[in-house]
């Protein structure tokens, strides 16, 4: 299946440029939470944010516009567990409510890269 997204690395996609940068925001937000969450909703965090440009760099690393597509759902997946445990901490009044905003642009900011690399993928694979 022919891929119109041609790239050297994963690393010189944008998405996955910024989805690390939203990586180290997440994981500097636990800093000021509970410590009693290190093993609950902080590394449920970390984990699902680690997991978006992850996915992204083995998708663009198979062989396929199929099999990119499905780790980018994946990670498209995972970009809204990130989101969901960033709204329960802030709802919990754990950490700084002016840095979950930054953190949830940055998310705002991924989905649409993640979307717009998905429809590209889509227009070229129609077979998807």
């Amino acid at each position: 299946m022919p891929r119109t997204v041609r790239v050297d690395s994963y690393q010189d996609l944008v998405v996955w440029q910024k989805a690390i940068d939203l990586v180290e925001g997440v994981y500097q937000a636990p800093r000021d939470w509970p410590k009693e969450e290190l093993y609950g909703l902080t590394n449920q965090a970390r984990r699902a944010a680690v997991s978006v440009p992850a996915n992204v760099a083995e998708g663009e690393g198979r062989t396929g516009s199929r099999k990119f597509l499905h780790h980018l759902s994946i990670a498209k997946g995972s970009l809204h567990e990130v989101e969901t445990h960033l709204l329960i901490a802030r709802r919990l009044g754990y950490g700084n409510p002016v840095a979950y905003e930054g953190l949830l642009r940055r998310i705002a900011e991924v989905g649409r890269l993640l979307l717009g690399l998905i429809k590209s993928l889509c227009a070229s694979a129609p077979d998807h």
